[in-house]
């Protein structure tokens, strides 16, 4: 598949093809007549960086958990630690938003009272 069909087929950005291709983590994609040919893994792969992207992590944290992915060695472990980590600092801002929906809840509280008085 070229390029223009895994953006339209799959709605992969091009930015994510580019950052792919860019890594030269997979000897699977190769270009053929000046155009990019994607096959059944490098789809996979991009969906895999599709879910690291969504889920937060950064470009530099995607290229490291896919490089320990595609290692030959047992990486497992330190996969499952990043992903330990973007799932803290997740439950980190869930707590942050919190704390700014109580204080926004009691600020109007406080307004509404205060017109409840004056009514």
């Amino acid at each position: 598949m070229t390029k223009k069909e895994i953006e339209e087929r799959f709605q992969i950005p091009a930015a994510i093809l580019e950052e792919y291709a860019g890594w030269n983590l997979c000897d699977s994609v190769g270009q053929v007549m000046d155009a990019w040919q994607y096959d059944d893994r490098d789809i996979e792969r991009l969906s895999l960086i599709m879910t690291l992207h969504d889920i937060g992590f950064t470009k530099e944290e995607t290229f490291e958990y896919m490089r320990l992915y595609l290692s030959e060695r047992n990486t497992e472990q330190e996969r499952l630690a990043m992903l330990n980590r973007r799932r803290s600092d997740s439950l980190d801002e869930i707590h942050f938003k919190e704390k700014q929906l109580d204080r926004l809840d009691y600020l109007r509280y406080e307004i509404q009272k205060n017109k409840e008085k004056k009514g």
